[in-house]
């Protein structure tokens, strides 16, 4: 199947566990509102990432974390999404493996993304895919100084090798490409919703001239925001 489609979209995505997800957003958000937020994003992206699959011809898979939340995160999964746990001790050690296992099932342009930018859109997804017929790596960062979505044509061993949770991801990675020999292109940058603060340019996005095509995208997260009263 994967030879007829240009590529395959990793949705990457934790299981919403007070305590473990969102944990920057904790105060002024409880644990509970934290995880529950984190829900309806994962909610939204996943429809999303699904529909723009289908309409820029990538196979989508959700890779969970931790295992054992598969079953419950299939069900939220709509049709045609490939469920499969993360394996590795840490996120770069996961991420390769994920990309090592799409490239086995015969995919050369694989795309990985997160589940914390509700407002990631199809030209951006579209704009990494067709970065790589000329590149190797395509990155899409984040405000934060890492990314939302990340491009390859295939594995390479060592392009994780750093840790994940800093300020200087999206420069180690591209230090790591240019040491491999990896050509990479950087397209502008997008939000994550990792923090209280991010939930203004949520807000500012909602109320821009792309107001109606974020409403589009995450529903369910500006509902809660809205039903929870907790905007900024």
């Amino acid at each position: 199947m994967i030879e007829r489609l240009r590529g395959v979209l990793l949705v990457f995505a934790k299981e919403p566990e007070p305590g473990r997800v969102k944990t920057r957003m904790v105060p002024p958000l409880s644990p509970q509102q934290a995880s529950d937020l984190y829900g309806e994003m994962l909610q939204d992206v996943l429809i999303a990432s699904g529909r723009i699959a289908v309409e820029i011809g990538l196979a989508p898979v959700l890779v969970v974390d931790p295992p054992r939340a598969a079953a419950a995160l299939a069900r939220r999964a709509p049709s045609g999404f490939r469920i499969v746990p993360q394996r590795g001790a840490h996120l770069g050690e996961r991420m390769e493996w994920a990309i090592r296992e799409a490239a086995a099932s015969g995919a050369n342009r694989i795309l990985l993304r997160g589940s914390d930018s509700p407002t990631l859109d199809r030209e951006r997804i579209e704009a990494v895919l067709v970065s790589l017929d000329e590149f190797d790596l395509a990155i899409s960062p984040d405000l934060g100084s890492g990314y939302n979505l990340l491009g390859v044509r295939k594995p390479t061993p060592g392009l994780f090798d750093h840790p994940m949770s800093t300020r200087t991801v999206l420069e180690d990675t591209l230090a790591n490409a240019a040491a491999l020999g990896l050509r990479a292109e950087v397209q502008p940058a997008s939000f994550d919703v990792d923090t209280a603060n991010d939930l203004n340019r949520l807000a500012a996005a909602r109320a821009g001239p792309s107001a109606s095509y974020v409403a589009n995208m995450c529903p369910r997260t500006l509902s809660f925001l809205d039903a929870e009263g907790l905007w900024p």
